[in-house]
């Protein structure tokens, strides 16, 4: 009896004590969820997410890259293909010998048919489609669209804008997928960005990369574009394609790249949302984008080479370098030589700089330089006249 009473007390026991164990690792694992809240709370979205975008989710599912897949779907279908032909006409080779002349006549010239091919951007339903200029080509006679579900139009040259590279074309549809604009003056370094287009003739083409600067200017490009620079892939084909923002929106039409090449070194160029808009509304509106100018004036920066061979002992402002002599600058004064110091009070140091305020200026308008001329101080009112940069064109 004594034993069976001694066998329950330790069985008692026993049980007793795993169940404190037991209750003990539980108390401690409750302490060690409430020492760790963000592994149990998710973190909250980036402002970018938080409002509904279908925008990339970051991290979220893996802590990696950015998803993007929802934002290509949406978008890819706004960016086309086009092909571009072209008629230039050529030197003959064989003008000057009489015997190729008897078999080829008197035509000095002779006519060559080629083929570009780019990149473009639905921005409206009812078919404006945007692109770069150089995609279209000067000698255009026919382009052709093709969207992304394979369907083939025929396009109308609206007009375009030398100063940006960028045109306007126009095919036949409605209801047809766009991508909605985005503020390029919102962009930062190291954003996420998508290129889209169609590389070498590939079909279309997704690359991912970041914003690598803004604000790049290259005058022997463009005097008025300040260039957003990414290294997303872009390569031959891909001109006049979208640059597409986290949030999904066409932040730049991708337009050159620099490469020692010829083909992609993570150094490419876009022209901001920003520029575009406005270009390709200018253009819906009226076919045309109205650019200033004064004539043909050509300069240089000063330097102090220049200044010492000029007798002056400023080195800031512009040498005019060349220019026409019918032009409105030669006919309100300025000269071969003279000094241009500022235009309407603004000192210029920079050859685009004076190219910037002449092709924003309105048309009909008179700019105010402050020259140099013969040694002395001087102001000449020069009327700003339309430069023949931009068309309107009809043809199809």
């Amino acid at each position: 009896m004594l034993r069976r009473w001694a066998v329950l007390i330790l069985f008692l026991t026993l049980g007793f004590t795993a169940g404190l164990v037991i209750t003990g690792r539980m108390q401690s694992a409750e302490r060690a969820d409430a020492a760790q809240p963000a592994a149990a709370t998710p973190a909250p979205a980036p402002a970018a997410y938080a409002e509904g975008q279908p925008a990339a989710s970051a991290a979220a599912q893996g802590g990696s890259l950015p998803d993007f897949t929802q934002i290509a779907a949406r978008t890819s279908s706004a960016v086309v293909n086009i092909s571009s032909t072209q008629v230039v006409r050529q030197r003959s080779p064989f003008y000057n010998d009489p015997f190729f002349r008897q078999f080829f006549g008197d035509d000095r010239y002779q006519e060559r048919r080629g083929v570009s091919a780019g990149s473009g951007v639905i921005i409206s339903a009812d078919g404006y489609v945007l692109t770069n200029n150089h995609v279209v080509g000067e000698h255009m006679t026919e382009v052709n669209v093709i969207l992304s579900d394979k369907r083939e139009r025929k396009a109308k040259l609206i007009g375009f804008d030398d100063a940006t590279d960028l045109a306007l074309l126009k095919i036949d549809g409605t209801n047809l997928p766009t991508v909605g604009w985005g503020d390029s003056s919102q962009l930062k370094v190291a954003e996420w960005v998508l290129a889209i287009g169609n590389p070498y003739q590939l079909g279309q083409t997704v690359t991912l990369g970041i914003v690598s600067g803004i604000n790049r200017n290259y005058a022997n490009v463009s005097s008025i574009v300040d260039y957003i620079q990414t290294d997303a892939a872009i390569n031959p084909g891909n001109s006049g394609g979208a640059l597409i923002n986290r949030r999904g929106e066409l932040v730049g039409i991708n337009t050159w790249i620099y490469s020692e090449s010829g083909g992609y070194q993570g150094i490419g160029f876009a022209v901001p949302s920003n520029v575009a808009r406005q270009v390709s509304s200018e253009l819906i509106k009226t076919g045309e984008v109205s650019r200033g100018t004064i004539g043909y004036v050509q300069t240089t920066a000063m330097t102090e080479e220049l200044a010492r061979e000029l007798g002056i002992r400023k080195t800031g402002g512009l040498v005019v370098w060349r220019m026409s002599r019918s032009t409105p600058a030669f006919e309100a004064g300025l000269r071969p030589g003279d000094v241009i110091q500022s235009v309407n009070g603004e000192a210029v140091t920079e050859p685009r700089e004076l190219d910037r305020i002449l092709l924003t200026a309105p048309i009909g308008s008179v700019i105010r330089l402050g020259v140099i001329q013969d040694g002395r101080a001087t102001e000449l009112r020069v009327p700003v006249v339309r430069s023949s940069g931009s068309r309107r064109s009809g043809q199809a």
